[in-house]
Order: structure tokens, then sequence, then C-alpha cells
């Protein structure tokens, strides 16, 4: 095998060349950010650039951006400091904020979430609530209606946390963020460092800290800032913004999804709103596990949902929340596309897929 094909960019994106150029000349900064004298200045310049840069992304002032070592964290410090303690938390949320639910909210057969059940539940509550919706599902690509849910959260005098993780450089980032209070974006998944992420926040919107000591972040994240991971995720968020690549990437999408659909593929979600570089697709009767090794052996790299579950593949949360049978359920991969995807590795996973098709196909007739 002379070279293999990535497509799990809804794991961790490749760093993009921006990203990079930016995070090898932050690190010849010696200075902390929170130093007086010139060399903290300097890494305070970084740092507050990279501030700038993401929130231009989400469309807000940079004093809304909160810097913190990950998307799970940004989800945590959201549900835990905004002074709620009743937290509703969509059936299909990442792990990290279903860790902090105390009541889940169910999805539809189509991986949105029920609006009704969400009102009832609201109306239902005898204490202001926050609830926290993802803006897109990290295993189907499934678009949510943040700003349906977000209006009727006002109604009831509920806040809003939005994990836009999967979100952020492929559907417009300011409209999600003007309907919510807090959201949470990770450097990662667009083409950035590993290691850091971002809460942003309503203007004025009080935050009780997770991490307690010392007065960084507006005293809302205590530790010395990432200087050369911040200014990666900044570097990569200007390279993301004007999303001009998802138009071709969804055709690519498209037609990858009907030629393996025509070898019998059930291709999940797609029903509903989805980005355009996320697919969901199950082999019926084959399990996610046996189909991620044999692409894996063909050199192509896909997943079996969320890369959060250490290395383990098991059935997807999600795909029982939306009441799928169990052989979709647990034979459902994602294939995530990236700006360096192009027709011949796509040509690469479609092959390698229905051969595993059609070698079982030929078993079972056996």
């Amino acid at each position: 095998m002379t070279s293999t094909v990535y497509l799990d960019h809804n794991a961790t994106a490749p760093l993009r060349p921006e990203a990079r150029e930016a995070m090898l000349a932050a690190l010849d900064s010696v200075g902390n950010p929170s130093s007086v004298h010139r060399f903290g200045r300097d890494a305070r310049r970084l740092v507050e650039t990279g501030r700038a840069q993401v929130a231009a992304l989400a469309g807000v002032a940079p004093a809304q951006i909160v810097f913190t070592g990950s998307a799970t964290e940004a989800n945590a410090l959201a549900l835990t400091g905004l002074g709620r303690r009743r937290v509703l938390v969509s059936a299909i949320e990442h792990d990290s904020a279903l860790a902090w639910a105390t009541d889940r909210i169910p999805v539809g057969g189509d991986g949105r979430i029920d609006l009704d059940a969400l009102d009832r539940m609201l109306v239902a509550g005898a204490e202001p609530a926050i609830i926290s919706i993802m803006a897109v599902n990290n295993e189907t690509g499934v678009i949510q209606p943040v700003a349906e849910a977000a209006a009727m959260a006002r109604r009831h005098g509920a806040l809003v946390h939005c994990d836009a993780v999967q979100a952020a450089g492929r559907i417009a980032l300011p409209a999600v963020g003007a309907e919510v209070d807090a959201l949470s974006l990770s450097a990662h998944k667009l083409g950035g460092p590993q290691g850091i992420g971002a809460l942003v926040l309503r203007d004025g919107l009080p935050l009780a800290p997770l991490l307690r000591g010392g007065a960084q972040e507006g005293r809302r994240r205590a530790g010395t800032e990432n200087v050369a991971g911040i200014a990666g995720f900044g570097a990569a968020t200007a390279a993301v913004a004007d999303r001009a690549d998802m138009t071709r990437i969804a055709m690519l999408r498209d037609a990858l999804e009907q030629r393996l659909a025509a070898e019998g593929a059930v291709v999940l979600g797609a029903g509903a709103p989805r980005v355009a570089n996320t697919s969901c697709v199950a082999m019926p009767g084959v399990t996610a596990e046996t189909q991620v090794a044999a692409l894996d052996l063909a050199g192509v790299a896909v997943s079996a949902g969320s890369a959060c579950s250490s290395g383990k593949v098991r059935r997807s949360h999600v795909l029982e929340a939306m009441g799928l049978p169990a052989d979709l359920a647990e034979g459902a991969i994602r294939i995530s596309l990236g700006p360096g995807t192009d027709a011949a590795a796509l040509e690469r996973c479609a092959s390698a897929w229905i051969d595993l098709a059609r070698r079982r196909r030929s078993r079972a007739v056996a």
C-alpha cells in the first residue's frame, strides 16, 4: 500500500499549513502572557490575535471568548458554571455534555431533537433550566433546530448551550451563536491543534469558573494560556471562515452515498438537513468494527462514530436514540470528508466497502 486515505475529519482534521506556521512562530515566544515585560507582552499579543480570529469566526466580540483545554472542558464549564441545576441535554449529544444531564431530550427517527418533547419538559420543570443542543451531530452530520429550541427556551426562562464543534467551518457560525447563551468550539476539528478549545459566552453573562487559581481569561478559566495552541486555533479559524469548499465536498459525499446505496447501504439521517462533509452509512448485518477493520486494511481510515471512547467500537448511543433497529445501529460507520478529500479518495473507499459487501452477500448465499 503506497498511500492511505483519511476520511475521519470529524474525529480530528489534519493540521492546516496556516495553523502549523502560526504555531511554529508562537513557539519562539518565551514569555508568559501574564507577565508585564516585553516578552510577556509579545506572548499576550499572540493570545489576543488568536482570540480576535476565533471571535471573528463566531461573529462575537473578542471579550466573549474563553479559551479552554478542549471542547469537553468548554461543555463542562458551560453546564456547571452558568448556575442552573436542571440540565436538559439532547439524547444525541457528545458524552461530555451527557455527563452533566439531569434529563435527556428525545430525538426523532431523522436524528433531530423532538421540539414538542422539549416544550413539555420545560413546562414541567419547577426551576429554570439550561438546555444543551449541538449544532451538528458528530456521527450523522444532521443539523439541529437550534434557533427553534432557543426561542422555546427563552419563553420558559431557560439558558441555551450549543456544542458547535462540528459546525465550525461547515455552516454559518454567527447565525448559531446569535441564538444561544454559550457555544463550545474545538480547534482540532477544523484544522487547528489538539488540546485547545473555547467557550463563547453571551456578553455580560456571569460564569463561575471550573478551574480556579489565577486571573487568566477574565477570571473565568485559571491556568497559563496555551500560547502556541491559541495561535494555531486562530489561524485555522481564519482559514475556514468562508466555507468555500463545502459545495464541492457535498457533491463528492452525495455521489459516494448513491454508489454505496446501490450496493445495499442505508444512509442514516439522509431525510434531514445535514452538513456537507458527513455520511453515516450502515451495512445491515455486518458490524461497524468489521467494516472499519476491512477499510483500514484497504488503506482507508473511517470510524464507527465518536472517536472519544478510548478507541472502542461500540453501538452508537446516537443511533439508539434515533430508534434504529440493532442491525443498522451496529452496522453503521461514519465517513467524514475534508478539504483534501478528492474523487480518487472516495473511489478507493467505495471500492473497499463494496468489495466487503459483495463478499458478505456471497458468503450468505453459499
